[in-house]
């Protein structure tokens, strides 16, 4: 077993059973997402329009070796009004059932059905449910590319991808050197296995003989392997890589920046213009989380309004791309996609809306005493956060 794997299964490691549980208070405190009013208007006297958050139903869940997504996403859905159908990888079976049959005890306390959170164990359960479009409201796919991809072309279920990361720091040429080391040693080393780690540096062509080099040892320092172009690696002074290893920096191809390496390895690339950085980025990236290094707020705001991504950041680390620091208590994952919810998907994600409507009026109201010679609707808006009835 690779060590970014293990890393992903051991749930003792960096405080990640403690984040787990905290991030079940956390989101036990957070305001209930259904019954709020997002929309209100009074069409006529007497009769109102709401529009009103409400569950999805019932979501079927199919991630990798991270343990903890069990935990995490059956606290959002109970909070949320959803129930969850839940599959986890192979090399985590055990753990998942362990931590499946503890919520079962917990919804059993709370006077909640016991079934309310699954745990399933095979591909064959997972390729049943995938067929039972009647039953199940949205699958969400937790893992690489393929896996997402698979899921989508098996079902007629809605889908809410959660595919890899591969992020990227860009240090444009007006980069403090001091805050490209601290975001691009942050962004690759606090967690390498992490799908909001860093994967590929790229560095504007004037930074090459000056906040490149000082960035690139202190990367070396921490044990990451270089995977640079041929600009970047010939800039590193040959002394930086103390003591000697052959193959701390490497050249690269491309095929390095399609890469998810999950490990202390970051692929290296030199650009020319701020567009060129986006423009990579957009071409490779998988639009979970990309940042830049500047001193320009005007270069921050065109990277941020430029590159597609769920997560756009400026001289901050990609690591922060998270449910738990956003403040959502924690995430069912990182949704890459363009519909419904972004970025980490917390129980506001879990939550659509319905439109609530309530006449008033004796008779109540027909849509035959509006139109041409008759009432006209008023569409006055009502200042209002829950449906009064």
């Amino acid at each position: 077993m690779s060590k970014p794997m293990l890393n992903r299964l051991d749930l003792g490691k960096a405080g990640k059973w403690e984040q787990m549980v905290l991030g079940v208070t956390d989101v036990a405190r957070l305001p209930d997402p259904t019954g709020i009013v997002s929309y209100a208007s009074e069409l006529d006297d007497g009769l109102e329009l709401y529009r009103v958050s409400c569950p999805i139903g019932v979501l079927l869940v199919i991630f990798e070796a991270r343990p903890e997504v069990v935990v995490n996403i059956a606290a959002l859905a109970i909070r949320s009004g959803n129930a969850a159908i839940l599959k986890g990888g192979k090399e985590s079976n055990r753990t998942t059932v362990e931590l499946a049959n503890a919520i079962s005890e917990g919804l059993k306390q709370a006077s909640l059905p016991p079934t309310y959170i699954q745990a399933i164990q095979t591909r064959a359960e997972v390729s049943a449910l995938l067929a039972l479009d009647q039953f199940i409201d949205l699958v969400i796919p937790r893992g690489s590319n393929s896996l997402v991809r698979n899921i989508q072309n098996n079902t007629r279920i809605p889908v809410m991808g959660h595919a890899d990361g591969l992020c990227h720091v860009y240090l444009h040429k007006d980069a403090d050197q001091d805050k490209a080391i601290r975001v691009a040693v942050d962004s690759k080393v606090d967690y390498p296995s992490a799908c909001n780690a860093v994967e590929t540096l790229l560095v504007h062509r004037e930074l090459l003989h000056s906040v490149w080099v000082e960035v690139a040892r202190a990367l070396l320092r921490e044990g990451v392997q270089l995977i640079c172009d041929s600009d970047a690696l010939s800039a590193i002074p040959s002394e930086s890589v103390t003591p000697p290893k052959p193959d701390s920096v490497v050249n690269s191809t491309e095929q390095s920046y399609h890469i998810e390496h999950l490990d202390l390895k970051l692929s290296v690339k030199t650009v020319d213009s701020l567009d060129a950085a986006i423009q990579h980025i957009n071409t490779h990236s998988s639009h979970h989380t990309d940042a830049i290094v500047t001193e320009s707020g005007e270069e921050g705001a065109k990277f941020c309004r430029g590159v597609d991504s769920a997560g756009t950041f400026v001289n901050a680390s990609t690591r922060f791309a998270d449910g738990f620091r956003y403040g959502f208590g924690t995430e069912v994952g990182i949704s890459t996609g363009r519909i419904h919810a972004r970025g980490p998907v917390g129980l506001e994600g879990l939550v659509i809306y319905k439109y609530t409507m309530l006449s008033k009026a004796n008779k109540g109201h027909v849509v035959g005493e509006f139109g041409d010679g008759k009432k006209s609707y008023k569409h006055t808006p009502i200042k209002i956060s829950t449906v009064p009835f």
